[in-house]
């Protein structure tokens, strides 16, 4: 399905949304003030339509067709721009889907739905968390953050002495808020249910609640119970 996008903010970050999009046969509009990124921008992306004017101005975004949008993302570099942003487009314009760049991690209680952000991206977070798993001593790897940040989508391999290992799924004692995706044993994903046997070194894909994913991680790896070599 084709969606008309709207963004605000035709930095290095709007012009690799703008990109993106443009990739996958959607519609895009870029607001910014300034007339050289817009003009770098357009020649850089010959699909894209550039409007120039502040993204904070409701006579700009209407100029834009932010009526028309489905998405529209503030991207700036600039927190008090895009919370405004994206609090005109919800709430003045009604757009469906909002979503707004953090740039100060501590302006991140401001980005919520009664502000008009649907998603809220923080960068500095999201490279910590990066960060964090790089330098940790389990398998576990956060693919995705779904539901701002509640859940997550996670890869965790079982480990060869984990208690879990020859086992059957039903028979697990699987954290609350943990559903199981799909296994990947040698590479090839298993059909899984019930009684689907885990195997040292599968690889587990599993929608987890955030504050549940230590829980999750602890089934998976090396049992403290198992032998010293």
């Amino acid at each position: 399905m084709t969606i008309n996008a709207l963004i605000v903010g035709a930095g290095r970050i709007g012009a690799a949304v703008a990109g993106a999009l443009l990739e996958s046969g959607h519609v895009v509009t870029v607001v910014d003030p300034g007339r050289d990124r817009l003009d770098a921008l357009a020649a850089e992306l010959p699909g894209v339509r550039v409007v120039c004017g502040s993204g904070t101005d409701a006579v700009v975004l209407e100029g834009a067709g932010v009526r028309s949008a489905d998405a529209f993302a503030a991207v700036t570099g600039i927190d008090a721009v895009n919370l405004l942003a994206a609090t005109l487009a919800r709430f003045e314009f009604e757009v469906p889907r909002t979503i707004a760049r953090i740039v100060d991690p501590r302006n991140s209680w401001m980005y919520t739905p009664a502000m008009g952000v649907d998603v809220a991206l923080d960068q500095a977070e999201l490279m910590a968390h990066l960060v964090a798993e790089e330098l940790s001593l389990g398998e576990m790897t956060t693919l995705l953050k779904l539901r701002r940040g509640q859940y997550e989508l996670v890869e965790e391999r079982v480990h060869a002495s984990a208690s879990v290992a020859g086992k059957a799924v039903r028979d697990l004692p699987w954290p609350p808020q943990c559903t199981l995706v799909a296994v990947l044993r040698d590479g090839e994903p298993v059909i899984v249910d019930g009684s689907t046997v885990l195997l040292p070194g599968d690889e587990l894909l599993a929608v987890v609640h955030s504050g549940r994913a230590a829980e999750l991680a602890s089934l998976l790896e090396e049992s403290s119970s198992s032998p010293e070599v």
